[in-house]
């Protein structure tokens, strides 16, 4: 809320919390459950990854439709006051396809959404890091398509650049300010050395972001380089993939998982308080008959 008591649109959040001192940070969050998770610790954003809802779907994200990227962002919105930032991947085609794109992100209820200068369609390479990217004046125009389409302008642009693997850093310096003046919020992209962690923020006009891990610095060391939203797509899905694994395989193995079973039983009861069921309990219990 503001201070007037007015409630904050998603994108008004996050720009709030983007223009804040503190970076801001989003982890992935990729089900309703993980978003409470995620707003209960403490984070004011989080990111819904294509990637990772790939992975979760066992095939990858260049496969993925826009309907499935907008049904998670849903179920999250829906339950959590977070600010969502959505991965559009290369909005699903060309501008036309990005202007469809932001439409259906924007009314799933999320603060913004990231847009990245690869080829259309996306290609599963992508996982291997080999990128094909499309020319500065194409990403451009789906841009400003993107920043027109939007209905409230809060909602954020976050525009993705693969150069500095792909081309290099001086090119991707050129393509991130060239998206900064066709309208994008923010500029993500993914320096490869200490030289270019530093000069990105010098060089590019507006706040930037960049996906990595929330171990890889300390807060204060991404507030000293000048960074402004770090978001982390891996940590929550390999550590839970970690965690189910090794007790599956211990099971497997020895007829037991190694975990505490009254441990489990204990976190297991603490679903219903983290899922938010209590509102539904009240409901239920002023509308239905109890039994005698």
């Amino acid at each position: 809320m503001d201070g007037g008591g007015t409630q904050m649109t998603p994108g008004q959040k996050l720009r709030h919390a983007v223009a804040s001192k503190e970076v801001v940070f989003a982890p992935l969050t990729l089900d309703a459950l993980t978003g409470r998770i995620a707003e209960q610790a403490g984070f004011s954003a989080s990111y819904i990854s294509g990637g990772a809802l790939g992975f979760s779907h066992a095939v990858s994200e260049a496969l993925l439709t826009l309907t499935e990227i907008a049904d998670v962002t849903q179920h999250v919105t829906a339950r959590t006051d977070i600010a969502v930032i959505v991965d559009g991947g290369v909005g699903f085609g060309d501008a036309v396809h990005t202007t469809r794109t932001i439409q259906v992100v924007e009314a799933a209820g999320a603060a913004g959404i990231e847009i990245e200068d690869q080829v259309a369609p996306k290609r599963v390479s992508h996982h291997r890091g080999i990128e094909h990217l499309i020319e500065i004046g194409e990403m451009t125009d789906k841009i400003r398509a993107a920043v027109g389409a939007r209905s409230d302008s809060d909602f954020v642009i976050i525009a993705r650049t693969g150069a500095v693997r792909n081309e290099s850093f001086e090119k991707a310096i050129e393509r991130g300010n060239a998206y900064a003046d066709a309208g994008a919020d923010l500029v993500m992209l993914m320096p490869t050395n200490e030289t270019e962690w530093q000069e990105a923020p010098r060089r590019i006009g507006v706040p930037l972001a960049t996906i990595t891990s929330l171990d890889t610095r300390l807060p204060t060391e991404w507030a000293t380089l000048g960074w402004d939203l770090i978001i982390d797509p891996f940590t929550a899905q390999t550590a839970a993939v970690n965690a189910i694994s090794a007790a599956y395989q211990q099971f497997r193995h020895s007829g037991t998982t190694g975990l505490d079973r009254h441990e489990i039983s204990a976190h297991y009861r603490l679903l219903p308080d983290i899922a938010g069921f209590q509102e539904l309990y009240e409901i239920e219990d002023r509308t239905t008959e109890k039994p005698s």
